[in-house]
């Protein structure tokens, strides 16, 4: 991962340059004197918004799935 420190007056006044900088796995650490207040990272892109349907028919539920489960099983007399 590339770090790179800036302080924040030179953030303020350089940000534009700043940003066209950043890659991905890249951070910029914005500091107030030696104590970092802030971090810059890339955005990530969004994944593929889901699409219903693509797995269709490969989930089976059967007819009695709620049925009350037997006495037996809550009791413990099996």
């Amino acid at each position: 991962m590339i770090q790179k420190t800036v302080d924040i007056n030179t953030g303020q006044t350089n940000l534009a340059e700043l940003l066209s900088t950043l890659t991905a796995g890249s951070e910029i650490v914005i500091t107030k004197g030696d104590t970092p207040i802030a971090y810059l990272v890339p955005a990530s892109t969004p994944p593929m918004p889901r699409a219903p349907g693509l797995h269709s028919g490969a989930i089976h539920t059967s007819e009695d799935f709620d049925r009350p489960l037997p006495d037996d099983l809550w009791t413990g007399n099996q």
